[in-house]
């Protein structure tokens, strides 16, 4: 029913800007969800990650599975464990370029009364291509901001249509996006596990992202929206001078609609892993505890009680309990 309803929530958004494009057609109220939905993205990004920042993190606390450094003679794990910068760098650009963790992933089943592992490559291998094919899509349009386009974005943009199928040609980001989505979307269908953990925000940014990538799938190989008129149109909100009278469609409206719900959801969502797993204290710190020793810097200061003061203060009842004081003992080692 979660992703029913998820369904019907996308399903809504898209019909309204599919209305709203038939009736109004201008591109007014297309430029103002467009600045509501990168507003509140924006304050909202900054929000958390303003709010991430100033959380204390006064201890080192990485997550680690590796040997820590300690006497020379003792092999450690430079990434696995890192306690220096380097290695933290290092580690980090694994688990942001390469997906590290999710690598190592693994799942545990009970099957006839045991317990067994099984690894989750394909997962891996479909985030990965699902996030990477999706920067290239996001680096692909930006050459609808800016005139005229950098050198760069029409190599990147020959490169990714090498294919040459059909005309307009096939992009191959596009196919790699299109299949990685279809997996994530079926594994959370199928999977008995997967589906009973899964939540209502899980289903519905899933489906955002199929109803982006299905709008301008049809916008670029069935419709054939005026791409003359996109630019004009994002180069005026780029601008702040959004035009009036470009007529767009309404598969761009539902496109554009979607990506603003997208923007204004994502802070708020799952999603900000995009942000957080760069302020995440269990992966950018080294594990240098055995070397320097760290101290709470806003510890209440707390009177110690020692030993000997303690021994001091029950002095009589120890001896009356027939019990030895170390003091004594020490007087006494100290006579001989």
């Amino acid at each position: 029913m979660l992703a029913v309803y998820s369904f019907g929530a996308v399903g809504a958004v898209a019909v309204a800007a599919a209305l709203a494009g038939q009736v109004m057609g201008g591109s007014t109220w297309m430029s103002a969800i467009a600045y509501a939905g990168f507003a509140v993205f924006l304050a909202g990004f900054c929000y958390r990650v303003v709010r991430w920042a100033a959380a204390p993190v006064p201890f080192r606390i990485p997550t680690t599975c590796g040997q820590q450094k300690s006497l020379p003679w003792i092999k450690s794990a430079g990434l696995e464990n890192p306690s220096t910068a380097g290695g933290v760098l290092g580690r980090m650009a694994l688990e942001i370029l390469l997906f590290r963790s999710l690598f190592r992933n693994s799942q545990a089943r009970l099957s006839q009364g045991r317990t067994i592992f099984t690894e989750q490559k394909y997962l891996w291998l479909a985030a990965l291509a699902f996030h990477w094919s999706l920067l290239v899509i996001l680096i692909r349009h930006l050459r609808l901001l800016v005139e005229p386009a950098p050198a760069v974005l029409l190599l990147l943009e020959r490169a990714d249509g090498f294919f040459q199928l059909g005309a307009p040609p096939l992009y191959l980001s596009d196919v790699v996006f299109a299949c990685a989505l279809a997996y994530l979307l079926l594994r959370r269908f199928q999977d008995p596990m997967v589906r009973y953990i899964s939540q209502f925000s899980d289903y519905f940014a899933l489906l955002v992202f199929a109803g982006i990538a299905a709008s301008g799938l049809l916008m670029r190989y069935v419709t054939r929206v005026d791409v003359v008129a996109v630019k004009q149109f994002a180069l005026g909100v780029a601008a702040f001078h959004p035009a009036r009278t470009v007529a767009l469609g309404s598969v761009f409206a539902v496109h554009l609609a979607l990506i603003s719900v997208l923007a204004a959801y994502f802070p708020f969502s799952k999603l900000m892993h995009m942000g957080g797993v760069f302020l995440s204290p269990t992966r950018n710190l080294a594990n240098n505890n055995r070397a320097q020793r760290h101290i709470n810097p806003w510890n209440y200061p707390v009177k110690t009680h020692s030993y000997a003061e303690w021994e001091e203060e029950f002095r009589d009842k120890l001896k009356g309990a027939n019990l030895p004081l170390e003091a004594d003992h020490a007087t006494r080692a100290s006579a001989d």
